[in-house]
């Protein structure tokens, strides 16, 4: 099952922003036009829940909700779905990633009533990388769907309480649904027209690929409000820390879809300690993408620095005093702190 390859007319999208559809923390804060701030979680290899918790505590207070990878770079981790499972447990609000790649259209439902009735209220669709770059070269990849008719799908299960077969659900899942975008790759026009696409497919959500150019990201930007398809969808700018300039130049060659200017590699190059160097390059990106008219929140992604996530939130100024959720946060403070009230 594929998507219509067929243009979109952004004047007849789905009215998307009209309306809460899920139990979201996140869906509730994007929709009272709070700035969001989301974060991956790189799941454990370990079938011990205080591994999840431990990996999830270093972002209390500085994020509103919390990826789960599914099998990212097609490599083998605890699942996505037991991640979420156990964040929704002890309060987080995770995100679930749902990867095409290694599950059928079968699967794929099961898992989405399984999260819905475990508390798991927002999920994000990607199609999935390839299984030859992974660690399981030999498995078989799936892709009986692709992302956008993943979304479709799923929508329909939420919005008229049946399988895609149709036959009917007893209870719907109430998902606050979203998809990636790349905004950084040749042909604007093109990607505009995907984002529509997905919107179309149901999309209320998007996280983007790494922004290290922020004037293409601006560029991209104006085509997103020329089309109003920033009135329909919510879009969360990817961004995150480099630890040096060799790693640059390694994600920069290695990584599908990054784009990462050779003026960022000459000023980490540059720095005395790139590490540092490459936390506030990001600080300064945060702040720029938040001036952008269009972009309601980012999507930190820090691998192997993921301790430097509420450093970095917290120099850019973007939570404005606002405190996240976590764990114990409401029966330390109760009201007196200046908080979004969202539980």
């Amino acid at each position: 099952m594929r998507f219509s390859d067929e243009p979109v007319d952004p004047a007849v999208l789905y009215p998307i922003l009209e309306g809460h559809v899920s139990p979201s923390r996140l869906e509730r804060l994007l929709r009272m036009g709070t700035f969001a701030v989301t974060t991956e979680l790189a799941p454990p290899d370990s079938a011990c829940p205080e591994d999840v918790y431990e990996r999830a505590r270093i972002f209390d207070g500085y994020v509103d909700a919390i990826n789960a990878t599914d099998g990212s770079g097609a490599h083998c981790h605890m699942s996505s779905v037991g991640v979420c499972a156990l964040l929704t447990r002890v309060g987080y609000s995770p995100i679930m990633q749902i990867s095409c790649r290694d599950r059928n259209r079968i699967a794929i439902q099961g898992d989405v009533l399984g999260a819905a009735a475990m508390g798991v209220s927002n999920m994000l669709c990607l199609s999935g990388d390839g299984v030859q770059n992974g660690d399981h070269p030999g498995a078989k990849p799936v892709f009986d769907l692709d992302c956008m008719s993943a979304l479709v799908i799923i929508r329909g299960m939420r919005d008229y309480s049946q399988f895609e077969s149709k036959r009917k659900l007893t209870t719907a899942p109430k998902v606050f649904l979203g998809a990636a975008a790349n905004p950084f790759m040749p042909d604007h026009e093109f990607r505009v027209q995907r984002l529509a696409k997905k919107i179309a497919a149901g999309a209320q959500y998007i996280q983007t690929q790494y922004c290290f150019d922020v004037p293409m990201l601006e560029e991209y930007m104006k085509r997103v409000r020329d089309y109003g398809l920033d009135k329909k969808v919510f879009i969360l700018v990817g961004v995150g820390p480099l630890a040096s300039a060799r790693a640059a130049e390694y994600i920069r060659s290695n990584v599908p879809g990054v784009h990462i200017p050779d003026a960022v590699i000459k000023r980490l190059a540059g720095s005395d300690n790139q590490k540092e160097e490459g936390k506030k390059i990001c600080t300064e990106i945060i702040q720029q993408v938040a001036e952008i008219e269009g972009v309601s929140g980012v999507h930190v992604m820090a691998f192997r620095m993921e301790e430097s996530v509420a450093e970095i939130i917290d120099k850019t100024g973007v939570l404005q005093g606002r405190v996240p959720w976590y764990p114990g946060r409401d029966k330390k403070y109760g009201d007196s702190l200046p908080v979004v009230k969202v539980n």
